[in-house]
């Protein structure tokens, strides 16, 4: 193929260059098959690389990959190919076709950079499998008495299906600990595209809002652990939405990253019905950084 086009490294979530998590960002892939944007996917390396292959009517249709295999959505990488966008042809409403259905990005100039909010698709809530519960806690060396009763692990999806736990003790959170090629097996088996998301909830935030500390398991090249995951935090605010811990409108804050050195910040709003809204900023990695 001649004519490559331009790979773009975005982090989002963020408004530190050296924060957040990164994304590769294609806006002209369509001329890439399936297995060029693997290539390049894989040659980027971070999480997820998205590629708009295409616009018809106003919606610009995307595909995402990590660096070995599609996925159905990412958020991250959604907030940074929009800010992207917005850089070059101002801020405004972006529309993606996904493999999951159609998400629609806000993006802003606040004054202080662009900031980008998508709502995802609508949510669900499934229980675990007895037995994939026990094997995921054993593989985390955890035990069920470690869990914050007030939230019972569950399968949330908003786009994808997210395993979500909660630790109930600080220590706990930070002190867990994992081997990257089993996690990586167990998320293959049961089918999960996507990160195990364990969550911690710390001090409310200044409005009373829940906050939370994630880290989202994700094995994959370099990278064990998602420094920010729009997907997850859409899922979370499905999850708590689906167990009755908020009242709806809310708005939860998620912190992130600070155990892989990124630190991250999302923003999730929680309606009353239909999809999650997750917003952060995203900025541009120079280059020779990231």
């Amino acid at each position: 193929m001649s004519g490559r086009p331009e790979i773009l490294r975005y982090t989002a979530f963020t408004d530190d260059p050296d924060g957040g998590n990164p994304a590769g960002v294609v806006l002209d892939a369509a001329s890439l098959d399936d297995a060029e944007m693997q290539r390049i996917a894989a040659e980027v390396d971070y999480a997820e690389t998205a590629f708009v292959t295409g616009e018809a009517d106003g919606v610009r249709a995307v595909r995402y990959f990590s660096p070995i295999a599609e996925v159905p959505f990412c958020g991250h990488a959604t907030v940074a190919a929009a800010i992207a966008i917005a850089e070059r042809e101002g801020p405004g409403t972006v529309r993606f076709a996904t493999p999951v259905g159609e998400i629609v990005i806000e993006t802003t100039d606040d004054g202080d950079g662009l900031h980008g909010a998508f709502t995802s698709v609508d949510t669900d809530l499934a229980h675990f499998p007895e037995f994939v519960l026990d094997a995921l806690l054993e593989l985390l060396d955890l035990d069920r008495t470690q869990l914050d009763e007030r939230y019972p692990p569950r399968l949330a999806f908003a786009g994808n299906w997210h395993p979500v736990i909660v630790i109930t003790d600080a220590a706990v959170f930070d002190g867990f600990a994992f081997d990257p090629g089993a996690v990586r097996a167990f998320i293959d088996a049961q089918g999960w595209p996507t990160t195990i998301t364990v969550l911690h909830r710390t001090a409310d935030a200044a409005d009373g809002g829940l906050r939370f500390e994630a880290r989202n398991l994700f094995p994959v090249g370099r990278i064990t652990e998602d420094p920010a995951t729009g997907s997850g935090a859409a899922a979370v605010g499905g999850y708590l939405r689906g167990l009755g811990a908020v009242h709806p409108p809310a708005r939860v804050l998620i912190e992130q990253g600070r155990h892989v050195g990124r630190p991250s910040e999302l923003t999730v709003d929680i309606p009353e019905r239909g999809g999650i809204v997750v917003s952060g900023r995203a900025v541009p990695i120079p280059p020779g950084r990231g």
